[in-house]
């Protein structure tokens, strides 16, 4: 007796699922061909164990390895039962536009045959993570991608320094490095093509997916030069901790500028020395006092480029900064900062908080 499922027995195509109910030509030579007479399932769709925490198997396929080969290898390696069968499933699948891709593959022996050769056949390759924070610079972000052993940080360094503006012709002309355009975030990146290129060009391609449109929909307003908006907002973004402290930080140095007095923040001095001031151990008067590109106490304007990787709230403050006549800030070592108007109240509010943290002390 036949079934409405085009000649497979009734009580099978019942208890197949509907993603396996393939025509009956198909069937039959699956049966015959793997030997088992009509149990053509387990020669198909049985996993080689059904113990769910079975250790995952790891294969890697080059361009251009057939699929016979890479049946064989799922074989030995115990992935899947039946190369005969790896073979007969590709076939069809085949002919449905589908093939293998190139990659490194971690696939379970207690999946069935159809669900690891979907992995393969639709390219889902072994990802590898990393997330980037907000106000890293570029030495920082190689020393992070050291310590995950993904490579070293001088090659990463070195791929900034490659400026790809065939492939992101927004990039401002005549930077040395893509400080503050790579942009902060969370990524998964195929394991084979980590690469300090690729991960750069990712990042890229994220700020112009992310920020980018934020700064074109305000540009013709904007007194801002892109890279002018990238480096403010990277100081934005070193000075502020708490996020509604932002739109007020970037109206302080708003308004700083347009009164053509110099910005004066300690993050753009550490850059330019390559060092970090701590609570315990703040910025001497010297090193303020010390000359370089980057120290805002000494040049008046925005600094020459980004100190760090402004977030997409840092780059919005500073699109839209709070209006104020707040001259002033200093911190309190607490995420917070006071605020001030005049030079003298600043002083005195410097002076509390050093009192205050030295009276905590003892």
């Amino acid at each position: 007796m036949k079934s409405r499922s085009g000649g497979l027995p009734l009580k099978l195509a019942q208890n197949t699922p509907k993603w396996l109910l393939i025509s009956a030509p198909i069937a039959l030579l699956i049966a015959v061909a793997g030997g088992i007479g009509g149990s053509w399932w387990n020669a198909i769709v049985a996993s080689p164990t059904t113990d769910p925490n079975a250790k995952s198997i790891q294969i890697q396929i080059k361009p251009g390895t057939s699929t016979q080969a890479i049946g064989k290898e799922l074989e030995a390696k115990g992935a899947i039962k039946s190369q005969l069968a790896w073979k007969l499933w590709t076939s069809w699948q085949g002919k449905q536009g589908k093939s293998p891709q190139a990659g490194t593959y971690e696939v379970s022996p207690s999946q069935p045959l159809p669900v690891v050769a979907a992995q393969i056949l639709e390219g889902k390759v072994v990802q590898s993570g990393f997330t980037i924070r907000e106000g890293w610079n570029i030495k920082q972000m190689g020393e992070y991608f050291q310590e995950q052993g993904l490579f070293k940080a001088a090659d990463f360094i070195a791929a900034t320094k490659e400026i790809p503006q065939d492939k992101f012709s927004w990039l401002p002309d005549g930077i040395p490095h893509l400080e503050g355009f790579l942009f902060p975030e969370t990524y998964q990146v195929p394991s084979d093509t980590i690469t300090p290129q690729a991960v750069v060009t990712q990042m890229l391609k994220q700020f112009e997916q992310v920020a980018l449109p934020e700064y074109q929909k305000v540009a013709a307003s904007q007194k801002l030069s892109l890279l002018q908006w990238v480096s403010l907002s990277s100081v934005v973004e070193k000075e502020a901790v708490i996020p509604i402290e932002r739109p007020k930080i970037a109206g302080v140095f708003t308004t700083r500028l347009a009164k053509n007095m110099r910005l004066e923040s300690d993050p753009t001095v550490e850059y330019g020395l390559g060092i970090k001031q701590t609570a315990d151990r703040p910025l001497t008067f010297a090193q303020v006092k010390r000359p370089n590109p980057y120290n805002t106490y000494m040049n008046a304007g925005i600094p020459p480029g980004p100190i760090a990787s402004p977030g997409i709230e840092s780059l919005k403050a500073v699109l839209n900064p709070e209006s104020t006549d707040l001259l002033f800030f200093v911190a309190k070592y607490d995420g917070t900062h006071v605020f001030s108007k005049t030079l003298s109240e600043h002083v005195a509010a410097t002076q509390l908080i050093r009192q205050q943290r030295q009276s905590g002390k003892k």
